[in-house]
């Protein structure tokens, strides 16, 4: 019975929400708050380019906290190790099957520990890679070749991964991209425009699929 009522809370609290998002600081020792200007300039440009409203200050919100049902969007990044505990886990869980979407953006450093660590939470479910023609590719921009290359690290093709629960992408990590570099103000990392803009489309595209889906 209580699970059946925490269940019914999440579904209303994602049904409910305004339009805000948030940054998932998680334990570890990895960066989570890493890209500071990454997420608010994401914000202005979806609510000034793909009609969104959504409150332009990002939320921080822990793993294991009830709060984390707030928000259709939580966006998670940094460099380093990533660990969840049961808890940690289960509520993830829980927040992605009632509705929630993840977005793991590896900022180069982040990718074997969040693999691992995505094993506890979907025990049962791979990391897959998504297709370019999936709708998350084109629903506000084109991006016939999938997942932009942002910043150059290791010479890999970048690559979008996710999980899918009941046919719903639930979580996406990019990785090799470095899409959040590419978000941040122009003059941190002295990116040509035309990249900034390719990272901020693909943002969008994100975004846009997490609040309609």
């Amino acid at each position: 019975m209580k699970l059946l009522l925490f269940i019914a809370f999440c579904l209303f609290s994602l049904v409910s929400i305004s339009q805000e998002v948030a940054i998932l600081k998680y334990r570890g020792g990895g960066d989570w708050y890493s890209n500071p200007t990454a997420l608010p300039n994401l914000i202005e440009y979806c609510n000034e380019n793909i009609n969104t409203k959504i409150k332009p200050k990002p939320q921080t919100v822990e793993v294991n906290s009830v709060d984390i049902f707030q928000f259709p969007f939580i966006h998670m990044t940094g460099h380093g190790n990533v660990f969840f505990n049961d808890d940690d886990a289960r509520n993830l869980r829980n927040y992605l099957i009632s509705g929630g979407f993840l977005h793991i953006d590896d900022n180069y450093g982040m990718q074997p520990y969040i693999v691992k660590e995505l094993k506890k939470v979907f025990p049962n479910n791979e990391l897959v890679e998504i297709p370019a023609n999936h709708d998350i590719f084109n629903i506000a921009f084109a991006f016939p070749k999938g997942l932009p290359k942002i910043h150059e690290h290791d010479g890999k093709r970048p690559q979008a991964l996710g999980i899918f629960y009941e046919s719903r992408l639930v979580l996406l990590f990019t990785y090799e991209s470095d899409l959040g570099d590419g978000w941040e103000d122009p003059e941190i990392h002295n990116d040509p425009e035309d990249v900034r803009e390719k990272a901020l489309k693909m943002g969008a595209n994100i975004m846009k699929y997490a609040f309609e889906n």
